[in-house]
């Protein structure tokens, strides 16, 4: 029945899916999770003691799961409670359906609804199913850690940031026990284990009993010890070092302890802030997020939190922030709001109070654009965004103030925006190339006829929110690859507000216009005069277009109202109606300077032609190339030198130790060590120096020893048990040498021949050995293939080993240092 492991595999189950929890707002998954793991546990058990084939055991394991489901969620259909019938099992498929639907509706963490539990429990079952007929059954535990794996996988998926290392460290330590309980199985299927006596360290004295922990008989694991410690330092330096060593692994520097650049700043990253805004939306309580008191009589704008520059082809995201000690708030004025030149902004105040209950709010919400923000903590400021975050502090329970200055141009002043920077051109313009044609042709084709941006503009909200036969629905997934936008533009036409703001700034870019997606909340519900309560569902994504003169201006596509989102609004500057015969735009009637002469000839061009002229083709070109936020190269060509000089190191070991072995030979010796005088040419004829005087035998090792080296570096077998001339003759069968190389191998071993075995110096001088060894190596490597070659001085095997024998004696010395230093309290004991 395998008990032991029937627990163990148990238990690794429910330690792996604690790695689940990122998934729920509750805690009840997880008894649900271990009921079902306990049951399947029984079912296993049943099946093994009736010694069943294999497929009986996940049969069994299957069948206790449905009871168990069946008790727990569908027992009042059940026959006697407990045994499934027709009406159960539909009831579990309903409850099934219910929860894959909520699950769509909901981002993570969902809230435990009776679908989602039978989810979560029918999940954990499974993955015990397999665990369980893979480790106990079929006795194979290392591939049971790939369902293991699997649990985790899901939150790693749903969620960007993951799971927390501690709850990776629950699941790894509940594999490793399960495969240490299975090999201590395997061990004792052999029978009783072989003991050793251990030898006392102390002589007893006469009629003394000994020691018991002196004299227990213990298992001779001494060598099998050392190799697993080996094998786990090993594990343990490739586990750490690795993932310093690949790009964008690490982003706060090597082994994440740097956290920034050489400079001092850091790059802020944080979850991916659509991921939130769908639950906020369908929030069951509709809880308060933050109030607000302004002094703006003429209605707040948005509240905006973040500005998602980058689009990779299926998701906005806003480019990696790179923050230091400069961009503190310290109650300066913040940087100007690019763009913004007109006279007509306004000062804004808003004091803002978060409620204490909001949790991992790393961004302020404030009214664009802020020019002065007042709070305490560590807050910061993202100059190009005007985006306020903070490294470690949280908006929940603060109070701030926010200055800001508030744009309401007109639509004339918007259709005479000026020409675009190059830099605004360059970064909000990019398009990736995998935008299917469809949705290229769709934009130009809505937008037809207009001939200024805000025309253009205006037709792609007025296309959303109108003509275009888009409905609001939240129930619609939240898009997660390019195909979903080209079904919600194209075909389903349902969505919520982050499927309408990401949309119209595609289109907006496709056509030229800088585009970019903001988010946030509305306005909210003014509850007393200036005062106004923000809620979750007041969540809100729009997109925000650049015009010369005024920056970034918000549009709304969204359809807004009761068949919308509540509190959103259009703003008055893109109400402006667009005739029906042939493309002039006619502009509210309180914008009359916009019939004026002079308004007439200085109609800026279209948004593609201010591209043209300001960037030129390279400009141009630029919409479909990445920017700052595609592709680079530099981290992988870094990490490509980083792998290439690592692989030069045995090289340069084997370099460096056939240099010192020769270079120890023709140490310079002076006259106190027998060397013989040898006169300088170009000196005065009494003067004289002393030539190195190298040991014939000590010349003879080396000599041998590289010959011995260059033999395993080519692949060729060296039997250590030969004698030199046995070797040689070897050898010489083997390389069917030319008679240089044959009189070179036959003069290296004569001369390691009679440093070993004889009393006689060698007659060889190292010089000659040397050219010997030289010209032995040239004939190994015509011996052996191009890959031989190769790996001699790329990987040299001679290397590799003389390293893992200094890993292997350096770790043996550890080893015994620390044996050393836990047998030191017990040698202090018995002195004492």
């Amino acid at each position: 029945m395998r008990i032991r492991m029937t627990v163990m595999a148990g238990l690794a189950t429910v330690a792996g899916s604690v790695g689940l929890y990122p998934l729920f707002e509750e805690h009840g998954w997880f008894a649900a999770g271990l009921g079902a793991v306990f049951a399947v546990a029984c079912g296993g058990l049943l099946a093994r003691r009736l010694r069943l084939p294999a497929p009986f055991n996940a049969l069994f394991g299957l069948l206790a799961l449905l009871v168990y489901l069946t008790v727990t969620y569908a027992a009042d259909e059940a026959w006697l409670g407990f045994v499934p019938s027709p009406g159960s099992i539909a009831h579990l498929g309903a409850l099934n359906e219910a929860g894959w639907a909520a699950a769509n509706r909901y981002a993570a963490p969902v809230p435990l609804l009776p679908g989602i539990s039978l989810m979560a429990a029918a999940g954990i079952g499974l993955v015990a199913v397999l665990v369980d007929l893979l480790a106990v059954r079929l006795r194979r535990t290392a591939p049971a850690g790939l369902p293991l794996l699997a649990m985790y996988s899901v939150p790693a998926a749903v969620r960007d940031d993951g799971v927390s290392w501690v709850a990776f460290g629950i699941g790894a330590l509940g594999f490793l026990g399960l495969l240490m309980a299975d090999a201590r199985e395997q061990v004792a299927g052999w029978g009783r284990a072989v003991t050793t006596q251990r030898r006392q360290r102390e002589v007893p004295l006469a009629g003394s009993r000994p020691r018991p922990e002196e004299s227990a008989a213990r298992l001779d694991a001494t060598a099998l010890a050392a190799s697993g410690r080996r094998i786990g330092a090993v594990a343990v330096a490739v586990a750490v070092l690795a993932p310093a060593a690949v790009p964008g692994l690490t982003p706060r520097g090597f082994l994440d302890l740097g956290g920034g650049t050489g400079d001092g700043t850091q790059t802020v990253t944080t979850p991916d802030p659509l991921v939130s805004l769908k639950r906020e939306l369908t929030r069951l309580d509709d809880s308060v997020v933050l109030t607000y008191r302004t002094d703006d009589r003429r209605g707040p704008d948005y509240l905006r939190l973040y500005a998602l520059d980058r689009f990779d082809g299926d998701r906005w995201t806003y480019s990696p922030l790179q923050s230091s000690s400069r961009d503190r708030l310290n109650g300066d004025p913040l940087p100007p709001p690019p763009g913004l030149t007109v006279a007509s902004a306004r000062e804004v105040t808003t004091r803002v109070d978060v409620r204490p209950e909001v949790r991992n709010m790393t961004f302020l919400p404030v009214p664009y654009a802020p020019s002065q923000v007042s709070i305490k903590g560590d807050w910061r400021v993202h100059a190009p965004s005007l985006m306020i975050y903070s490294l470690r502090d949280s908006a929940g329970g603060r109070s701030y103030t926010v200055t800001s200055m508030r744009a309401e141009p007109t639509p004339a002043q918007l259709a005479r925006a000026g020409i675009y920077p190059s830099e605004i051109v360059s970064r909000y313009t990019t398009v990736p190339r995998n935008i299917p044609r469809q949705v290229r042709q769709l934009a130009h084709d809505v937008t037809d006829g207009s001939s200024t941006a805000l025309a253009q503009a205006v037709k792609l909200q007025r296309w959303f929110t109108r003509d275009g036969g888009f409905t609001y629905d939240l129930s619609a997934p939240a898009p997660q690859h390019g195909s979903d936008l080209v079904d919600f533009l194209l075909h389903s036409k349902r969505g919520y507000c982050e499927q309408f703001a990401a949309s119209m700034a595609l289109m907006a870019r496709i056509i030229g216009i800088p585009s970019r997606v903001a988010m946030g909340y509305t306005p909210g519900s003014e509850v007393r005069p200036g005062e106004w309560v923000v809620r979750s569902r007041d969540a809100h994504a729009w997109p925000e277009l650049y015009f010369q003169g005024t920056g970034w201006v918000r549009f709304e596509p969204t359809p807004s109202g009761v068949a919308g989102q509540g509190t959103a609004d259009v703003p008055a500057y893109s109400l402006p109606q667009v005739t029906a015969g042939g493309g002039a735009e006619d502009l509210p009637e309180s914008a009359p300077e916009a019939s004026s002469p002079e308004d007439d000839g200085s109609a800026s061009p279209s948004a593609a032609a201010r591209q043209r002229d300001d960037a030129g083709p390279e400009g141009a070109a630029g919409v479909e190339e990445g920017d700052e936020g595609g592709f680079s190269a530099a981290p992988w060509l870094a990490g490509a030198a980083l792998v290439a000089l690592l692989m030069t190191v045995p090289m340069m070991l084997r370099a460096l130790t056939r240099r010192r072995r020769w270079a120890a030979l023709t140490a310079p010796r002076g006259p106190e060590d027998g060397a013989p005088p040898r006169r300088s040419p170009a000196g005065p004829p009494d003067e004289v120096s002393w030539t190195p005087a190298a040991d014939p035998a000590e010349a003879a090792h080396a000599a041998w020893r590289e010959m011995r080296a260059d033999a395993l570096d080519h692949g060729l077998e060296w039997r250590a048990g030969d004698s030199p001339r046995a070797t040689a003759r070897r050898l010489g069968e083997l390389l069917e040498l030319d008679p240089d190389g044959a009189r070179a191998l036959t003069r290296i071993a004569r001369a390691e021949e009679l440093a070993r075995y004889s009393l006689s110096r060698s007659p060889e001088p190292p010089e000659r050995l040397r050219a010997d060894v030289r010209t032995v190596r040239e004939a190994f490597a015509a011996s052996v293939g191009r890959r031989a070659r190769l790996r001699a001085k790329l990987l040299p095997p001679s290397t590799m080993a003389e390293t893992r024998e200094t890993l292997r004696s350096a770790t043996d010395r550890a080893a015994e240092l620390a044996a050393r230093l836990n047998d030191l309290p017990g040698r202090l004991r018995r002195r004492g």
